[in-house]
């Protein structure tokens, strides 16, 4: 069944369905993986951390100040000790944090909490070597840096559980259930057409599809490398281009020095399937597709820019796009940027991740 033109409708992946979502890394055959509490290497969960810390103190400051003067040195007190043992524990936890991984559950939970103890000390310490206390509030100081720690850990481990849920058989089954039948079958329509007339660009054709399914259909790891998507979305583009012929027009701008820049897997694929679905499909003269990658310093910027048919449909829900947006944000969080742009009959996704 052939969709009706619909340039706006940039919700739907084809081979995808648009619900590749970034809790589909499935739990190892040695039944589930375990939702790591010590990711604090990333500027978003430092930045998150500290915050923290600090409105905490904000709110300990309010006790026993009769004014907002005395609240401010409270502060400026307090801070001192808190904002450098908070970022012990963010450092000595990144650190540690191929090891601490590898423990239980209950263990890293131990080793978080008796980190946070000593974190606190260490704050205290720092305050009683400048001359600021006259009676160190030694066991106040490491029950309150175990207790923060808790608290900070049961954060990073509910958004580590958004990257591994445990339910793998459902999982699985709904992301066969959302493979859109029509993409296979044309597909294999083309091969059948090529097998006698060119038989070696039947074989590739069936080659190319075989190795998407088996990408879509793997276990995914957590993040692969942008250049093996480059790779994934290049033989989807083969295939289709058997399909429409002159009707795709694609113009690829990589920078070699872009490839090991990190995202999720299948990310790539899914917008670049939404081009093809809805710029080129709906259109009898085609549509010009562009995908290009740059490095900028330590940044690599994305973009996957297609032409639209006129006219306008109903828009879509936008369930592709959104869902490659979460993706994104799991793995790189307030480091990772993404943006849709429509205008003048183009539209293009931007993304800028860490080199």
């Amino acid at each position: 069944m052939k969709p009706s033109p619909d340039p706006h409708n940039f919700g739907e992946s084809t081979l995808l369905g648009s619900v590749i979502s970034g809790d589909e890394e499935p739990a190892r055959r040695s039944g589930g993986m375990r939702a790591s509490m010590f990711d604090a290497c990333q500027v978003g969960v430092v930045l998150r951390a500290v915050l923290f810390a600090e409105a905490v103190v904000g709110v300990a400051a309010m006790f026993g100040a009769d004014n907002p003067l005395q609240w401010l040195l409270r502060f400026a007190l307090l801070t001192g000790g808190v904002l450098p043992a908070t970022l012990a524990w963010l450092i000595v936890a990144c650190a540690l944090k191929s090891r601490l991984n590898r423990l239980r559950n209950w263990q890293q939970w131990t080793a978080g909490v008796l980190l946070g103890a000593g974190a606190g000390l260490y704050g205290c310490g720092l305050l009683s070597v400048m001359g600021l206390l006259l009676r160190p509030p030694w066991q106040a100081s490491a029950a309150a840096g175990a207790l923060l720690s808790a608290v900070l850990l049961a954060g990073l481990f509910w958004r580590a559980k958004a990257r591994t849920p445990a339910a793998t058989a459902a999982r699985l089954a709904e992301l066969q259930s959302r493979i859109r039948p029509h993409f296979l079958f044309n597909t294999l329509n083309s091969a059948i057409a090529l097998v006698r007339a060119e038989p070696a660009k039947a074989e590739a054709v069936l080659e190319d599809l075989s190795e998407l399914f088996r990408h879509a259909l793997a276990d995914p790891a957590e993040s692969v490398t942008l250049g093996q998507e480059i790779l994934l979305a290049q033989r989807y583009l083969a295939i289709e281009q058997v399909r429409f012929g002159e009707r795709l027009q694609v113009q690829w701008s990589l920078d070699a020095d872009a490839d090991q820049a990190k995202l999720p897997p299948l990310l790539l694929q899914p917008l670049v399937e939404n081009a093809v679905k809805h710029g080129v499909e709906p259109s009898a003269s085609g549509a010009q597709l562009r995908i290009s990658t740059l490095k900028r310093g330590g940044t690599v910027v994305i973009k996957v820019t297609n032409s639209t048919p006129a006219g306008a449909g109903e828009r879509g829900h936008g369930l592709a796009l959104a869902n490659v947006r979460e993706r994104l944000a799991l793995l790189h969080d307030v480091e990772a940027k993404f943006k849709t742009v429509f205008k003048d009959g183009i539209f293009q996704v931007r993304m800028e991740i860490p080199a």
